[in-house]
């Protein structure tokens, strides 16, 4: 019986454990989202990532009103780390809300890894914060929510009681004036459809991390190309390509014979291995022609096979 006893009591620690560690590994992301004030989404990876476009500010570049989800789009990302959570992300703010969001994270111990624009001539003009925290992912969202507050970044009131912090129900996917299927053949990767925008993310074939982290393609590792539509078959284009440094002159030289504009070029992260850099572009002409030029440059960058 003693014996029995034993290994009751053996086989109940274990299980209580087990399920600690389970807890301590896999964060209430439903809590993340209301100490933010918006829910995310799953996505590969193991992230939790959360959009927050600038819908609250009307920017136009050479007389093309940009739409949020083209090139103003603040995210959070969050990925389960040791029990806690390593958050990186990419906060879109006007000139004057740079410093009250800075001072709000860094006091928070959230570190600044990236500041700069991204395009050239836009009005107003939009600076990129790229962010980097470690820790309990609750207080890292409740910290970044009040720093956001710092901003007019569209977010609803602290959520309590558990209750959603966002309307749910279905959007409808409206119709976009642009071949779509043409594009994807040349580009070469499947997109999808989101705020009237065609986006594509293609990830890079190798693995990157961050202090000995993996960074997935979800925390922003991965090429991304935005088409808007213009009219008569027209789109701008925007995105970042994520390049070693081999790759940096083949695909800016790429990207000019093409007619595309280069607006930026500069790190995101401090410690990432193998080094990387970002190079940002602009141009507003026929979609099928700018596509053509995406996939030329595409073809210097060691992405992953679709």
């Amino acid at each position: 019986m003693r014996t029995l006893s034993v290994l009751f009591a053996a086989t109940l620690a274990a299980l209580i454990g087990s399920a600690g560690t389970a807890s301590a590994e896999n964060p209430d992301w439903q809590r993340v989202g209301e100490a933010l004030g918006k829910t995310g989404t799953a996505m590969p990876g193991d992230v939790y990532r959360v959009g927050m476009p600038r819908t609250d500010l009307k920017v136009t570049l050479d007389g093309v009103e940009l739409k949020p989800s083209f090139a103003l789009g603040s995210w959070l990302a969050f990925r389960e780390m040791g029990g806690n959570a390593t958050v990186m992300g990419d906060l879109v703010l006007t000139e004057k809300e740079i410093t009250p969001v800075l001072t709000k994270l860094t006091a928070g111990g959230i570190r600044i890894t990236a500041l700069h624009n991204h395009l050239l001539r836009a009005s107003p003009a939009t600076f990129y914060m790229h962010v980097l925290g470690q820790g309990d992912p609750v207080k890292l969202a409740a910290l970044l929510h009040d720093a956001l507050q710092q901003s007019g970044t569209p977010l609803p009131a602290l959520a309590s009681s558990g209750a959603q912090s966002q309307a749910t129900g279905a959007t409808p996917v409206p119709n976009l004036d642009l071949d779509t299927a043409v594009i994807e053949q040349t580009v070469g990767a499947k997109g999808k459809v989101n705020g009237g925008v065609l986006q594509f993310s293609i990830p890079r074939a190798e693995k990157i991390t961050e202090e000995g982290m993996e960074v997935p393609p979800a925390m922003g590792t991965a090429e991304a190309i935005n088409f808007q539509p213009t009219g008569s078959g027209k789109a701008a284009i925007t995105g970042d390509f994520v390049l070693t440094a081999d790759e940096v002159d083949p695909v800016l030289q790429s990207l000019r014979k093409n007619g595309i504009e280069v607006t930026a070029l500069h790190s995101h992260m401090l410690k990432e291995e193998p080094r990387l850099f970002f190079m940002h572009f602009w141009a507003n002409d026929d979609a099928g022609k700018l596509a053509s030029g995406l996939r030329a440059a595409l073809d210097n960058v060691n992405t992953a096979k679709q």
